[in-house]
């Protein structure tokens, strides 16, 4: 079987340069050259490989100006793969060229047979990379639900779950901290039900006067208190065939909870200053980041309406506790927020990356999306940087130099937050570290003693990833 013929797009202000090179390259590559860099053009050629002679476009002189080619390269939608050739001395312009979306760099003059292989190593990876964007977008109901997304396992049990309540007309109990989704997840199960057809109804208990949550919640009658010049219908009368989602319902007055009893046992309510009895046909979705069961024995919740609502308990777990959906979550937001704002915004940088994973959220989903609303605003071109986070995320990272680093010293930091977050995992077990890592018990003694690790065994490590990759060893 013959070889596919690469077309490739060289951007290069020394156009005498590009014969020799298509000659050198041989039958396999038709190579088309440009001076100057057009969006329209490349869009419409869409090039299996691009590729960019830094040396030409001024490397040396203006270095910034030339690696700003690759992200206008980068900001075409149909933009191929790119490998640049530049000078072997320039490690730092190299680098930059990794940093800012190259695929890989190839030194000048090149090696023919080296380049043959990078290019051709390059558009099998962009092949691989939109081979598992289309089987992704062909299983996305996998990790999706509605609008929360997550392929860890404790979501995927979560999701399963959900689409088997979701049809039954019972009270369901989401836990979970601040910033998870819960919301969402009430959302999912009402647009699975039956009542979809009908908007969900959402009311916060938290920090609100007993007798406005009261109003809220039953509404009134004309003339019920000063200022009531009309009836008014209250949520749970409005979310009649519907849902009604209670957020922080462990913040709801004692006073309060025997009404919201009748409701769920009767399906009838009077609104403040009536005797009518108004009848209702709801379900009930409450949400609160408490311990429930504890305020029920310090006697702030009642036994009764605690077990009312509690029928089907759904925990979403917090974000470190399934890190594998970090970056998932996060090109979403990127997705979103870059649409939102009219951004170029695609992709992260390496570091940005790794910083994002590190981190430990506190604040969960909402402030992950609330930070990548951040970065795209400030991004300038497709790539999102590491400086470009809030100051709380860039942490260690933000330390340590982009650029300038020895090979010695890039392997010694490796191993070094390798071994820390091995042993955070194993618990600080130096016999279950060692077996986690494949190595010798004696050997990671003496790693650990090289490193200078002794002295962390007591501190809080939170800056590191919470999960290993499987095939991970020390050498």
């Amino acid at each position: 079987m013959s070889e596919q013929i690469l077309r490739v797009y060289f951007l290069t202000q020394d156009l005498g340069f590009v014969d020799p090179l298509a000659r050198a390259l041989g039958p396999g590559f038709n190579v088309k050259g440009c001076s100057e860099f057009h969006a329209e053009q490349l869009a419409d050629l869409r090039p299996d490989v691009v590729m960019l002679d830094l040396r030409s476009a001024g490397a040396k002189s203006n270095p910034e100006s030339a690696l700003r080619l690759i992200d206008d390269i980068g900001s075409v939608t149909s933009a191929a793969p790119l490998v640049a050739l530049c000078d072997e001395g320039n490690r730092h312009v190299i680098l930059a060229a990794i940093e800012r979306g190259a695929y890989d760099t190839v030194t000048n003059p090149p090696n023919m047979m080296e380049l043959r292989l990078v290019l051709r190593r390059a558009h099998l990876f962009q092949s691989a990379v939109e081979e598992a964007g289309r089987l992704r977008a062909t299983a996305q109901g996998a990790g999706r639900l509605n609008e929360l997304l997550g392929t860890a396992p404790a979501m995927q049990e979560l999701f399963a779950l959900a689409q088997k309540i979701a049809p039954c007309d019972v009270s369901v109990l989401i836990t979970g901290e601040t910033g998870t989704g819960k919301e969402l997840l009430a959302r999912a199960i009402h647009q699975l039900s039956s009542r979809h057809m009908r908007p969900m109804v959402a009311f916060s208990c938290a920090n609100l006067p007993e007798t406005l949550i009261e109003d809220e919640l039953f509404g009134h009658e004309k003339g019920a208190f000063t200022g009531a010049f009309t009836m008014r219908r209250g949520r749970i009368e409005t979310a009649d065939q519907s849902t009604l989602f209670l957020d922080e319902i462990g913040d709801l007055a004692l006073g309060l909870q025997p009404k919201l009893l009748r409701v769920l046992q009767e399906r009838n309510f009077e609104r403040l200053g009536g005797n009518n009895t108004v009848n209702v046909n709801v379900r009930v979705i409450c949400a609160t980041n408490r311990d429930l069961s504890e305020l029920v024995r310090e006697g702030n919740f009642r036994e009764d309406l605690f077990y009312r609502l509690n029928v089907v308990q759904m925990h979403l777990p917090p974000l470190r506790e399934r890190r594998d959906d970090i970056p998932l979550l996060a090109q979403h937001f990127l997705k979103c927020s870059a649409e939102q704002f009219g951004k170029k915004a695609k992709r992260f940088s390496q570091s940005a990356l790794h910083a994002l994973e590190d981190y430990t959220w506190p604040g969960n989903v909402r402030e992950l999306q609330n930070a990548i609303q951040r970065a795209v605003v400030l991004a300038e071109g497709p790539t999102v940087e590491l400086q470009q986070l809030p100051a709380g995320l860039r942490g260690v990272c933000e330390k340590t130099p982009a650029f300038g680093h020895s090979y010695e010293s890039e392997v010694r930091e490796f191993k070094r937050r390798l071994i820390i977050r091995t042993l955070r995992e194993c618990g600080w077990r130096k016999s279950e570290s060692a077996r986690a890592l494949g190595v010798a018990r004696g050997y990671l003694h003496r790693l650990m003693n090289q490193l200078n690790i002794q002295q962390i065994e007591e501190e809080a490590v939170v800056d590191l990833p919470a999960q290993l990759p499987p095939a991970t060893r020390v050498m």
